[in-house]
């Protein structure tokens, strides 16, 4: 199966508002995004984006630098659409994050419910890789996948679930586990599904202090 055929048919026959994984307001993401603000962050990217709508408060946060990677262009542009004007304001990437070479550096990598659908080793090396690459030391990575009691099977396809140990494990030595907590997503057709998310610190010094620009 081509995973980009996949996610181009998802984006391209469904709202939304329908799928799984829609959340009208990624509150958990934001809260851990949050943090990594107060500790200094000024760019983030947001990995398997889609059509989230996570972007749109990130733009409140006035990031130095934001981007959203996908699989899917016509998830991208569902959000490009719906932020219109400030879409000029984010970096779009259309790519495979096991495949792209490079995305540049980052404070923040976020990724809710992506890294689950990688269920071979491979892959999950490449894009471990990538995101040792992307993320400055000390920067955060966020990754909110399906916990061990979640789902086996989300659009059609076999994922992988984890505990927090997991996890941990397979993001391998580059990263250290500062925090992990369990959340109940609840669907919009109102089946409950346990994720578990933590954030980890690229091993590195503490990002420096953030600082607002001077108003002109």
């Amino acid at each position: 199966m081509d995973p980009s055929r996949h996610w181009e048919g998802i984006y391209s026959t469904r709202a939304p508002e329908d799928v799984g994984w829609f959340e009208p307001d990624p509150v958990t993401s934001r809260r851990l995004i949050a943090k990594a603000v107060e500790d200094g962050a000024q760019s983030v990217i947001d990995i398997g984006g889609g059509a989230s709508r996570l972007v749109d408060h990130l733009l409140d946060l006035r990031f130095e630098r934001l981007a959203v990677l996908d699989l899917s262009e016509a998830g991208l542009n569902l959000t490009k659409d719906r932020l219109g004007a400030k879409a000029e304001q984010v970096e779009w990437i259309v790519g495979d994050v096991t495949r792209i070479e490079d995305i540049g550096q980052f404070d923040v990598w976020h990724d809710r419910a992506l890294f689950h659908f990688l269920i071979t080793p491979p892959e999950r090396e490449r894009y471990v890789r990538l995101a040792e690459q992307t993320l400055r030391p000390g920067g955060t990575a966020i990754m909110g996948t399906f916990a061990s009691d979640g789902p086996e099977r989300c659009s059609g396809l076999t994922v992988c679930r984890y505990d927090p140990d997991d996890l941990a494990a397979t993001c391998g030595p580059g990263f250290e586990r500062m925090h992990s907590e369990r959340h109940v997503h609840i669907t919009p057709m109102g089946v409950p599904q346990s994720f578990v998310y933590s954030s980890f610190r690229r091993y590195g010094p503490r990002l420096m202090p953030f600082s607002k620009k001077p108003s002109q």
